[in-house]
């Protein structure tokens, strides 16, 4: 999750806020385990096996027993190898792999943070493209938690009335008390996707709704698909 600076300087806020990103940050791991070990069902994962993370970071492979090859793809990293995990430098929307470079192509609540539906193209185009496998799973508009703010409800409103209460409804603006500028960045970086949304851009895949207390709570697109002769991978 993208966060920004916050817009007040009291002796209470850096507790808020350490308070929040600690809470978050436990629910996430519990969740992410579970996905996690579902993942390494769906998929033959070996030592061998070459995967690449678009937006990712090492947290959800140490969840596995299995121990793949893994790029890790964000935006403004530094170009690195640190044992199986391989940092690249590069955006979602055009991916500097050539096709099927790797054997599964894996993102985690990241789609929804590339922009809008045109983005949104561009990025499961990529997806399907550099991979003969892939995972990809967002948070669903249907669910009535927004998970990245943690608010309710919020983000069924209108815009314009969403924008005045996250500060005050949800608890990413309780932590931060951000400025409203801050807020309408966030928003217009956070835009969720529904099933119809992800059978649109994941034709050929199936897609796995994953639930919360009998709610829909996350969208899943998988195809999977056989893995290919080792290879290194290759840049366009």
């Amino acid at each position: 999750m993208k966060t920004l600076e916050p817009s007040v300087s009291t002796s209470s806020a850096p507790v808020r806020i350490d308070l929040f990103y600690k809470l978050l940050d436990r629910v996430v791991r519990l969740f992410r385990k579970k996905r996690m070990l579902a993942f390494q069902q769906m998929f033959p994962i070996s030592e061998g096996t070459r995967i690449l993370d678009v937006g990712g970071t090492r947290l959800n492979w140490e969840l596995l027993s299995a121990r793949p090859q893994v790029t890790l793809l964000n935006l403004g990293v530094e170009d690195r190898i640190e044992g199986r995990f391989h940092w690249k430098p590069g955006d979602a929307r055009q991916l500097q792999f050539a096709d099927n470079s790797f054997d599964i192509c894996y993102s985690n609540s990241v789609i929804e943070h590339v922009g809008g539906p045109e983005d949104w193209q561009k990025f499961a185009n990529e997806i399907r493209r550099t991979a003969p496998a892939y995972y990809v799973q967002t948070p669903n508009y249907w669910f009535p938690v927004e998970t990245h703010q943690v608010s309710l409800f919020l983000h069924w409103l209108p815009h314009r009335i969403e924008r005045r209460l996250v500060r005050y409804l949800s608890g990413w603006g309780w932590a931060t008390r951000e400025t409203q500028e801050n807020i309408d960045k966030w928003l217009a970086y956070n835009n969720l996707l529904t099933k119809r949304d992800m059978v649109r851009l994941f034709p050929d895949a199936e897609i796995i709704v994953e639930r919360f207390l009998l709610l829909p709570k996350s969208l899943i697109a998988v195809k999977r698909g056989k893995p290919r002769p080792s290879q290194p991978e290759t840049l366009a």
